[in-house]
């Protein structure tokens, strides 16, 4: 078994000993990822360039790999409820995004594939 799916399973277990699911539904979810996602982005604001060089020390990042776990987190539960694999959408997606931005093309340009 993956780590991925080990992960997966241990969030269906945890939601289903709770009887969560009944709350679940997908809208829910995907509400609750964005929201989690946005808690990311809150501990990046106003900080200088000294304040995130700390997040980059165990010590500093405790509430960042929180609030990255929660993320996971509702990401494993909707790829789970949906029968996505994870790990092979992810291989896909990343083969589609080569394709898209070809590394003599890409290499150090932050342009969008379009305009490459």
């Amino acid at each position: 078994m993956s780590d991925l799916q080990q992960l997966t399973q241990a969030i269906i277990q945890f939601r289903d000993e709770r009887d969560w699911k009944q709350f679940h539904k997908p809208k829910d979810m995907v509400i609750s990822l964005m929201l989690e996602a946005a808690e990311v982005a809150e501990l990046f604001q106003w900080k200088t360039e000294e304040e995130m060089e700390a997040m980059h020390i165990p010590e500093g990042n405790e509430d960042l790999a929180d609030e990255l776990s929660d993320v996971l987190a509702y990401l494993l539960q909707i790829a789970y409820d949906f029968n996505i694999d994870l790990k092979s959408a992810f291989l896909r997606k990343l083969e589609k995004s080569a394709a898209k931005y070809p590394v003599e093309k890409a290499r150090g340009n932050a342009t969008k594939y379009i305009e490459l």
